[in-house]
Order: structure tokens, then C-alpha cells, then sequence
């Protein structure tokens, strides 16, 4: 699979945050890995984002040093009272058989009575949901707790197949890794696509995943001779996006039958060949948008949209929004 990086030249940097103050919240029976991802995604110096990057604080909810779910101990330098003046708090997961504490809760909510945004990953949505903050919103968590949600929290809209959601103030991310597509993806609201596409590369992993979390639910793992003729498949279907695709012209390239192309095509991805060309153009048009001053009808035509009403559709249904809208949004980094 291969990502585009696009910078164009003489970036300059966005205009600085409101409040660039994020904190993590570090508490008892915290998950490392999810904690980690907070720190190396906000709390790294980073000199060559310019002056204006974020201000990282660790936060400690419990009294004395939080005992992580690998056994290792995390001393958090600053109490959570510190975070009252943060711009973005982060929840780095949830123990799920440990009530959320009313001193947590009433941060969290003061914080978004305040305007800040909080950003939780994987089980971290307990909070916001004891917090009542995500009744009636749309919201995600790690696919093996998405029944439970529904069943303790039935105002909460649980969407189950997707890697994170951005509700403005609030952001919910799926399992573990999608943690980082969320923070990324915070990182290029704030400070635009270059900015992403910088991190990432620190990190080696790709500014966007196609793609939702269904793709990463237990399943058979199809045999190496099929993934090494999708493999190349799908790299033939991202570099000819312009051009039409048709599941028995697919199934042929990929020497299957329609019917076994089709099952196999799912196992691998997630999700079927439709759907999947439908994020894969739409990803190649953001890049565009982002990163480049051409018409949005030429766009249209090279994204494999073919007509700007069939682009301002696809983005009406799938990112709520407009192309225009969104490259006003998130072109001022690179423009």
C-alpha cells in the first residue's frame, strides 16, 4: 500500500491555537500503550513545527504514581486540577470495571463548558458517557465494547466500524492504534496536512488509513497466494481511480471468480470493493484540496468522481461537508 506526502513549497505555519495547552490524564490501571500515544503524538519537542506547537502536561487523577496495565509506574508531574486551562484533554482509555469519579467528571465537564475539546481513545468513551457528554452524539470505541455502550448508555449513537470520530468538541477513537489515526488527524485540523504528514513520518506509519475498524475484527486470515494477488490489486485500483472498475474485470485481474474475489476481497479489507474505491477516491480528493490549487472539477475528474455534483454528493454523505468547505478548512497550512 502506498501513501502520498504532499508539501507544497513555502509552507508556512497556521495561525497559533486559542489554546494549544493539551493534557493526558494518568490514573490507576491506565493502559501504556494508549498513555504512550498521547505523550508521543502531543508531549515530544518538536522544534521544527515552529514556535506555536502544543504545550504538553501529564496529569495525575489518583494520589502518588499510577500503576499502568504492563505494571510500570507513571508519576504524573501535575495534579489534575492543572488541566482546568487546558485547550484539549486527552483520556488515554478507561479501566471499564472502575466507576469514572465525580473529580473527574466535573472536570470533564467543566473543561467542555469551557470550550475545550476532549479526546478520548479506545475505552477512554466511559468518561464522556458517564459524563453524559455524548448523549445524542455519534461516538466509537474498540469494537468489543460497542455492545456494552449501547447497553448502559442507549442515547449514545455507537458507530462500530469506524477508526475515530471528530464531533468537534468531542473526538472518539476505536481500539488502541486508531488512537494515533485520531491524533493525527487532530494534529491536521489544528495545524493542516503538512504538519500530519510531518508526524507521521517521525512515527512511520501512514497520515491516513483506509478503511474502518471492522477490517481488524477477528478473523480467518486469507492464504498468502490471495493476499499477494490483492496486494497488487489494490495498488492497480489506487493509481486508476479515474477509471471505472468492474467487479468481473477485478475478479479476473485478480485470477478469482466473481463470488470468491468478492469473499476474499472482504476478508482482506473489511468491506467491499465498492465501498472501498468510494474512501480511496475520496482520500485522493482531499489530498488534493489540501495540498493543491487545481479546480475542484478537476478534481472531480482525476479523484474518479467524474462530475463535481457526483464529488459534492459523495462528500455531503461521508465527511458532512463540501469540498470547497473543506479546503478552506484544511488547506490554510499549505496554501
Amino acid at each position: 500500500m502506498t501513501y502520498k506526502v504532499r508539501i507544497m513549497p513555502n509552507t508556512s505555519f497556521p495561525a497559533p491555537l486559542p489554546n494549544r495547552k493539551v493534557c493526558a490524564v494518568a490514573f490507576d490501571g491506565m493502559p501504556l500503550f494508549e498513555f504512550s500515544i498521547a505523550v508521543e503524538l502531543f508531549g515530544l519537542d518538536r522544534p521544527e513545527m515552529g514556535p506555536d506547537w502544543y504545550s504538553f502536561q501529564v496529569v495525575g487523577l489518583d494520589e502518588g504514581p499510577c500503576r499502568t496495565t504492563a505494571g510500570v509506574q507513571v508519576a504524573a508531574p501535575y495534579p489534575l486540577e492543572a488541566s482546568e486551562d487546558a485547550g484539549t484533554i486527552i483520556i488515554p482509555g478507561w479501566p471499564i470495571s472502575r466507576p469514572v469519579p465525580d473529580k473527574l467528571r466535573d472536570v470533564i465537564i467543566r473543561a467542555y463548558g469551557r470550550g475545550a475539546r476532549i479526546l478520548t481513545i479506545c475505552s477512554g468513551i466511559e468518561v464522556l458517557a458517564a459524563c453524559g457528554l455524548l448523549d445524542g452524539r455519534r461516538a466509537t470505541t474498540h469494537w468489543k465494547y460497542t455492545d456494552r455502550i449501547r447497553q448502559h448508555y442507549p442515547d449514545i449513537e455507537v458507530v462500530p466500524d469506524v477508526l475515530y470520530i471528530d464531533e468537534g468538541q468531542i473526538l472518539t477513537s476505536a481500539g488502541s492504534a486508531a488512537g494515533i489515526d485520531l491524533c493525527l488527524h487532530l494534529i491536521r485540523r489544528d495545524f493542516g496536512p503538512a504538519a500530519a504528514n510531518t508526524v507521521a513520518r517521525r512515527l512511520v506509519v501512514p497520515p491516513h488509513r483506509d478503511g474502518g475498524q471492522a477490517q481488524y475484527i477477528e478473523r480467518a486470515v486469507p492464504v498468502v497466494y490471495e493476499s499477494d494477488r490483492l496486494g497488487p490489486l489494490l495498488d492497480h485500483m489506487r493509481r486508476n481511480l479515474h477509471k471505472d472498475h468492474r467487479i468481473g474485470d477485478l475478479a479476473k485481474r485478480a485470477g478469482m471468480s466473481e463470488r470468491t474475489f468478492l469473499r476474499r476481497f472482504s476478508e482482506a479489507t473489511g468491506t467491499t470493493p465498492a465501498k472501498w474505491l468510494l474512501t480511496a477516491r475520496l482520500n485522493e480528493a482531499r489530498d488534493h484540496l489540501e495540498s493543491s490549487d487545481i479546480t475542484v472539477e478537476e478534481i472531480a475528474t482525476r479523484a474518479g468522481f467524474g462530475t463535481t455534483t457526483n464529488l459534492r454528493h459523495h462528500f455531503r454523505e461521508q465527511l458532512n461537508t463540501t469540498p470547497t468547505a473543506y479546503r478552506q478548512t484544511f488547506s490554510r497550512a499549505t496554501a
